[in-house]
């Protein structure tokens, strides 16, 4: 690892090994990106940096810079690289950034392919090497967003004092609805979204099954009304846990982050929510709800009538938050 930071290539004549250089030399920093750190603790880290690689602090300046000023492109070694052979106007860029956040295991030859379909360009007008160039330029790569999960950063305490700062996620075990082939019960799951300072339910839904599927729809449709926030945080679920969640909350420039294992407290803001829908649950029982269609309609009303507008006990009256922290990240 040592010497991957510090060599510097003349000639790109491999791209993923200039990507492996930055991931390496992104994760070595990731502590010193930390907001709000002591700075004694700074200047510790960053002599405990120098030393374990051999650079100055000349350098270390230099590559803390061309991290802030280019992201994660910075950090590559320098070299002439491959030139792209055409330049791709920007609306067409912009919407293929679109697409690939839309769905970030399309691949650039699918991009290229839906672009043409749609009239934007003309067959050929886009090479994929230049594309793929470009994204991976602009950070929208797969390949380099795997390390930012697992920075191994030091934890900190904060507090969110406003909307779109925290959101939390859970799961819930729901009831059983005859959906089966043959009217079979079958048990639905909830899948909620809550904002930390305001304990507002972003999104919730009753799902037919338990895999990562229904966590990326309830996240795509909570940013899809009210924008993506500043950081996440979740518990260790494999739900939650995966390269989909890694990549998108990368993109969109969200923290992600995971609660250290066997510490059940560290989401018990959307626990505490999941309680109450228990109350919902009992009301609910009373109908006997048939579909997920119906189950969902009911549980929207209750949300919007019963839980949206309810005070919460940690706010003030201002709706500010008084929360003081958070559990340390893994």
């Amino acid at each position: 690892m040592e010497f991957l930071l510090n060599i510097e290539i003349p000639k790109m004549k491999d791209k993923w090994k200039a990507e492996d250089i930055a991931a390496a030399r992104m994760q070595l920093l990731a502590p010193l990106l930390e907001e709000n750190c002591d700075p004694a603790k700074l200047r510790a880290l960053r002599a405990q940096i120098r030393a374990q690689i051999g650079i100055s602090e000349r350098t270390l300046r230099r590559y803390l810079a061309e991290y802030h000023n280019n992201g994660f492109n910075g950090l590559k070694p320098k070299g002439k690289g491959r030139e792209t052979s055409k330049a791709i106007p920007p609306n067409i860029l912009d919407q293929a950034i679109l697409l690939r956040r839309e769905v970030p295991t399309r691949s650039v030859a699918q991009l290229i392919q839906i672009l043409e379909w749609e009239g934007l360009i003309k067959t050929g007008d886009v090479k994929r090497s230049t594309l793929q160039d470009k994204l991976t330029e602009l950070g929208y790569s797969t390949r380099h967003m795997r390390m930012y999960a697992e920075s191994g950063t030091a934890a900190r305490r904060f507090q969110k004092r406003h909307r779109n700062k925290l959101w939390h996620s859970d799961l819930k075990y729901g009831p059983y609805l005859p959906l089966g082939p043959a009217g079979e019960l079958k048990q639905v799951y909830l899948v909620t979204f809550i904002d930390d300072a305001t304990r507002f339910v972003l999104h919730g839904e009753f799902y037919p099954g338990m895999d990562q599927s229904i966590v990326e729809d309830s996240f795509r449709k909570a940013i899809q009304k009210h924008g993506a926030p500043e950081s996440v945080y979740f518990d260790n679920g494999k739900q939650y846990r995966t390269k989909w969640m890694q990549r998108t909350c990368s993109l969109l420039g969200m923290r992600l982050i995971y609660a250290k294992p066997y510490q059940p407290e560290s989401t018990g803001k959307v626990e505490r929510f999941n309680r109450v829908v228990d109350s919902f649950l009992g009301g609910a029982a009373l109908e006997k709800p048939k579909t997920l269609e119906r189950l969902n309609e009911l549980f929207w009303v209750w949300l919007s009538e019963c839980y949206q507008n309810k005070p919460h006990s940690a706010l003030d009256n201002n709706g500010i938050s008084l929360n003081t922290e958070i559990p340390q990240e893994s």
